[in-house]
């Protein structure tokens, strides 16, 4: 009888260790399973355009996004000719779509009143900045082809030129790439830097083919739906890739003004709008980098106008 009981006692405490060893372990796979997954920030800025310029905000899968870009003449206060703060004078103006092929994939294309521009984009997200910062910044890569659709004339030299030039198809492109990093430091404050590079196929004979610059951008919001920003894109002299520049003596006016431009964006849950004032006339970043030759801090000074609508399907 005695024995019995004791094995009875035996069965039931081994029974009793068995079930709280399984409990354990489901308990065990259960916080394994439950251990939350690392979540994404918002975006840094609210539109992934910033004036002319590029942001590293990307939109969800199968988002399509409209863009308006104008800007007006350059504003001459000294001019006897009243233009109206260059309203009235040349304007630029690009009409684009952005499609959010992938969370972290867009594809884009435009075309752009000056020299009859047409182009395709790319934006990649490398990696994406967390909630718990186990990943500090965001990092976003950034590519333009840009066709020229000028006359052939463009590209045809005559017998008394100084450079003669025969029409080809490739003269016509043109090249931005930019590496873009952000952090969105609390609900106010956005920050993004960035560096780039510029190559056009064919140019003048007293220009560079190329150009790296680097980049600022920044946002402040001060209201739920409004924000100030700001962005600056600063080519850099550098003589280890030029191929064509003649020397100040020549008289030669080189475009390496920087792209400075500074507003109000105001935006909602599927619109932005900006309104801001800038030194290039260039939408495309090659042209502002490449070709402006206004100094925003001695009257080279454009009113601009974005607008973005977004559809999801």
């Amino acid at each position: 009888m005695i024995m019995r009981i004791n094995a009875f006692l035996l069965l039931t405490l081994l029974v009793s260790q068995a079930t709280a060893f399984a409990q354990e372990e489901a308990t065990s796979d259960t916080t394994v399973q439950e251990k939350p997954k690392e979540k994404p920030v918002r975006p840094a800025f609210e539109s992934g355009l910033l004036f002319d310029a590029a942001t590293t905000t990307l939109y969800p899968s199968k988002t399509l996004e409209f863009v308006i870009q104008h800007r007006f003449g350059v504003i001459n206060v000294n001019d006897n000719n009243y233009d109206m703060a260059g309203i009235w004078g040349t304007a630029n103006i690009r009409l684009g779509l952005n499609y959010s092929i992938l969370k972290n994939l867009m594809v884009g294309v435009g075309t752009t009143k000056f020299n009859k521009m047409e182009d395709l984009q790319l934006k990649y997200r490398i990696i994406e900045q967390t909630r718990s910062n186990s990943i500090p910044v965001t990092i976003v890569l950034y590519e333009v082809v840009g066709i020229d659709g000028s006359p052939d004339s463009k590209w045809d030299g005559t017998p008394d030129a100084v450079t003669t030039k025969s029409y080809k198809f490739g003269n016509r492109m043109s090249y931005f790439t930019q590496l873009m990093v952000s952090r969105r430091f609390n609900d106010q404050l956005s920050l993004q830097v960035g560096g780039a590079f510029t190559h056009y196929n064919c140019v003048d004979s007293v220009y560079n083919h190329d150009r790296v610059s680097v980049s600022f951008a920044g946002r402040y919001k001060f209201t739920p739906q409004m924000s100030f920003i700001l962005s600056g894109d600063f080519p850099l002299d550098l003589k280890n890739i030029q191929d064509y520049k003649k020397d100040a003596a020549s008289n030669t006016v080189i475009y390496d003004k920087p792209n400075i431009a500074a507003g109000v964006e105001i935006a909602t849950s599927a619109h932005a709008f900006h309104i801001y004032v800038a030194s290039a006339q260039g939408i495309l970043p090659q042209e502002s980098t490449m070709w402006n030759k206004n100094d925003f801090f001695h009257g080279g000074i454009l009113i601009g106008l974005n607008i973005t609508r977004l559809w999801n399907f």
